[in-house]
């Protein structure tokens, strides 16, 4: 496998601008080892193995359990999830997923009971973040397998 080809050189604008993104997640207070799960629920969704593969690994070395790990994509059926990450987890994939039914009123207000309007905005921004990577690593070709994370969060 080789990458198409390399967005970070090639407009490294495009990069700054999905960083900037992230960092707007990462200053919003959004419990880190939920951030990873809905990398990894979208991730999933969209079928991307770089994003999978390096938000794993962050996930671990943030303290996440590899049963949790590998029983996310059937996380309606594992009695490993909270409520709240079961809510988050569930608007992921229904915004992911968004041309499908939209956000329905019954999920926002599930999700609404556990995080307040700000919260909520920032899930949104986490899960928009994630799908936009997912699209430029999916489309650039990026290949999984080399991500190390740099330290445990």
């Amino acid at each position: 496998m080789e990458i198409r080809l390399d967005y970070m050189k090639v407009r490294p604008e495009s990069l700054q601008t999905l960083l900037k993104l992230e960092g707007y997640v990462q200053k919003s207070g959004l419990e880190h080892k939920l951030w990873e799960l809905i990398k990894i629920r979208a991730s999933q969704i969209n079928g991307c193995a770089f994003c999978i593969d390096m938000h794993t690994k962050d996930a671990v070395a943030a303290g996440e359990t590899e049963q949790r790990l590998y029983l996310l994509n059937a996380w309606r059926e594992a009695p490993f999830y909270t409520e709240s990450e079961r809510a988050a987890l569930a608007l992921t994939e229904a915004v992911t997923r968004i041309s499908d039914a939209g956000v329905p009123k019954e999920l926002y207000e599930q999700v609404r009971k556990h995080f307040d309007e700000k919260q909520f905005v920032d899930l949104i921004m986490a899960i928009n973040g994630i799908n936009c990577w997912n699209r430029m690593a999916i489309s650039t070709g990026m290949i999984p397998g080399e991500y190390q994370p740099a330290a445990k969060k």
